[in-house]
């Protein structure tokens, strides 16, 4: 079943799309069989099963979604509920990968459902982004690597400039352009 098929499945899960592809793609061209990868906000887990079926890596996927997590596990994926990096152990992962919520959105839109919350960036489309940028660096291993995906709805360079205030390099590594927006996905070391 490809992608387009797959979006109108499941209404409490995000499915993978063309930035879950992209993603996946980068991630799996620069991780190796060793690693130990969580993926942040893994939605319907085609990230995490792709990253861990295609590099050997053994992958987490955390999301705070509990029908999430129940598709994820569905897919064979090994799933934590949390927010963002919160509950995982200081230096323990050689990579971090993370699509997240991006989309600007009005300040008086209500996150009434999960699909909603999955989209939703906040106003600037940097709302989950900015918290994510604060402490992923914590549960990096020395030499640690996050693979994060932006929009240019987003502004890349305002997320480059927040990922650098983190004390991290950034350096896109894939992108991807459709009508509307720009998808790249930047390597941050």
């Amino acid at each position: 079943m490809d992608l387009a098929d797959r979006r109108d499945l499941e209404t409490d899960v995000y499915q993978p799309a063309e930035d879950s592809e992209l993603l996946a793609d980068a991630a799996c061209d620069r991780l190796e069989e060793e690693d130990l990868v969580l993926e942040v906000g893994t939605g319907s887990g085609y990230v995490a099963n792709r990253l861990a079926e295609e590099t050997g890596a053994r992958v987490i996927a955390s999301d705070v979604n509990p029908h999430a997590l129940a598709q994820a596990r569905s897919e064979g994926v090994e799933p934590v509920r949390a927010d963002l990096v919160e509950p995982f152990a200081d230096g323990r992962f050689d990579a971090v990968a993370f699509n997240p919520p991006y989309l600007p959105t009005e300040s008086d839109t209500e996150w009434d459902d999960w699909m909603e919350r999955a989209l939703s960036g906040g106003e600037d489309g940097r709302e989950v982004v900015d918290p994510f940028l604060d402490t992923v660096a914590r549960v990096l291993a020395p030499d640690g690597v996050v693979f994060l995906l932006v929009s240019s709805l987003t502004g890349v360079d305002e997320v480059v400039e927040r990922a650098g205030e983190n004390g991290f390099s950034a350096v896109a590594v894939a992108d991807e352009s459709f009508p509307f927006e720009t998808l790249t996905v930047l390597e941050l070391l």
